[in-house]
């Protein structure tokens, strides 16, 4: 299939599928005449790209693991070597969170504050 079939099979715009192949991502044939051509397991690797993208993990830990994320099931990541960057990006989203956990709780009593103060003045 072209492009532009796997832009409508998928939903991802071709312009996005080109990025995927420089990132090395996708790896589409190529008929003499320079047309890209993409197979169906194209149409689960772009699904299981935008999957792995919408978890948050860079092109390049996506490049790594995506050998090991093309089990049918959803989800399955059954590579060793997946824990790892797994792990670490969980490690940095938890470490995100407290970080916005402490800023809200600072911000909350900002405004707990000044909301005192402007209401002692009336």
């Amino acid at each position: 299939m072209r492009i532009g079939d796997l832009e409508r099979r998928t939903g991802v715009h071709r312009r996005l599928l080109r990025y995927y192949e420089e990132q090395r991502l996708l790896h589409p044939q190529r008929d003499p005449s320079g047309y890209r051509n993409y197979t169906e397991a194209d149409v689960e690797k772009v699904e299981r790209i935008r999957a792995l993208l919408a978890a948050g993990l860079n092109t390049e830990t996506i490049q790594d693991l995506l050998p090991c994320a093309l089990d049918k099931q959803p989800g399955m990541i059954p590579c060793p070597q997946s824990l790892d960057p797994l792990h670490a990006r969980l490690t940095a989203m938890d470490a995100q969170l407290a970080a916005l956990s402490r800023q809200r709780d600072l911000l909350a009593e900002l405004r707990e504050a000044t909301e005192s103060r402007l209401g002692s003045r009336t």
